[in-house]
């Protein structure tokens, strides 16, 4: 089940596939009785990769400490256990022939740029924990989520920032807790593939948004943040952006994202890989096409004192469409409609709910 990027998803979302069967058949044909685990499979890109891989023909562990929040998962079976007990590892990847390892203490750039120690520890006991459980289980195929956080700070001083390249992660700079995390754990799949022979993977996340994803909470991204912002905002008022609003950053439809891993983990190509789009943009550019798919007008104040992460951020995809002969395509005004259009349905629930409790409590 994917949504797509052409059609309302008021009421259930519709379904589409990106990748036809006979492409899945070409990329991998021993698919069938393949058993994977899918760690993080009650957060957002986690929850979405289960349903591709079950509508591809696998056999879905999900894996997370917490049940999907938005719908229930595909998945065939659903293990709720906390990653950060090695015992709980073992169990994940048990009989697993292929693991995507998405599981991870994230958030905006609210929460990262807050929580250090929490995010560095949590991640690294995460990490360690579920390579070493799949060497020992001897699973063929292990795929890491890192992320574009892993880019030097150097790199990222201009809002029109030169696209990063994979090459450019050293010498290093990564962002703080995170991104520092998210390269050093890089480095540990290359030690276990050169060491113990295990074939893993690594996809370099830059942001990805779509429906289904937090809004609200303190953990969101910028789309989805922006989204909720303007769908709570009456006609005419005013939303607050963090930072001056000219920083910029690139953003890549969920459709995508889940369909890159896939090629990803079934291609041959080991060294870590940017997974996002080169279309530049900076927030207030974002906050304006939130507020053309509202037909909302509303007036920007900019918040300086709040976190804004750097200047600039863009993925250089030469590498990826060099191994893939593809790359992530949904333009961005395309994939924000449905994102938007969720996200305000929600919103609306909410009022509803809140409408309704007020009314219980009166009586």
């Amino acid at each position: 089940m994917r949504f797509t990027v052409d059609a309302p998803t008021e009421g259930d979302a519709p379904v589409s596939s990106a990748i036809s069967t006979h492409e899945i058949n070409e990329v991998c044909p021993s698919r069938e009785k393949t058993r994977v685990a899918v760690t993080g499979a009650g957060g957002f890109i986690g929850h979405h990769l289960v349903r591709y891989l079950k509508d591809a023909g696998y056999s879905v562990r999900g894996v997370d400490i917490k049940l999907p929040e938005y719908e229930k998962s595909a998945a065939d079976e659903f293990v709720q256990i906390d990653l950060r007990d090695p015992e709980c590892c073992a169990r994940a990847v048990r009989n697993m022939s292929e693991v995507y390892h998405l599981a991870a203490d994230m958030g905006g750039i609210g929460y990262i740029t807050g929580s250090h120690a929490d995010i560095a520890r949590n991640n690294s006991l995460m990490n360690i924990g579920m390579l070493e459980a799949a060497r020992q289980a001897g699973v063929a195929r292990f795929l890491f989520s890192s992320s574009a956080c892993v880019y030097p700070q150097g790199l990222q001083k201009s809002p029109d920032v030169t696209p990063l390249k994979e090459e450019d992660a050293w010498p290093a700079e990564p962002e703080e807790g995170y991104g520092l995390e998210k390269l050093y754990m890089e480095k540990l799949c290359q030690y276990y593939r050169e060491d113990h022979g295990i074939a893993t993977r690594v996809v370099r996340f830059h942001n990805v948004y779509g429906p289904l994803g937090t809004y609200d909470g303190g953990r969101e991204k910028a789309p989805a943040a922006m989204c909720r912002k303007i769908a709570e905002a009456t006609e005419g008022g005013q939303i607050q952006v963090w930072g001056d609003g000219r920083q910029t950053r690139s953003f890549m439809y969920i459709d995508d994202c889940v369909e890159g891993i896939f090629r990803i983990m079934r291609s041959d190509y080991v060294g870590p890989l940017n997974l996002g789009t080169d279309e530049l943009v900076t927030i207030d550019e974002l906050a304006k096409l939130v507020m053309e798919i509202s037909d909302k007008s509303l007036s920007l104040v900019h918040d300086p004192s709040k976190p804004q992460g750097v200047r600039g951020r863009n993925s250089d995809n030469q590498l990826l469409r060099e191994v893939l002969q593809w790359e992530p395509s949904t333009p961005l005004r395309k994939g924000m409609e449905p994102t938007y259009r969720w996200i305000a349905q929600q919103i609306a629930r909410d009022g509803d709910v809140r409408a309704a409790k007020r009314a219980a409590a009166v009586v």
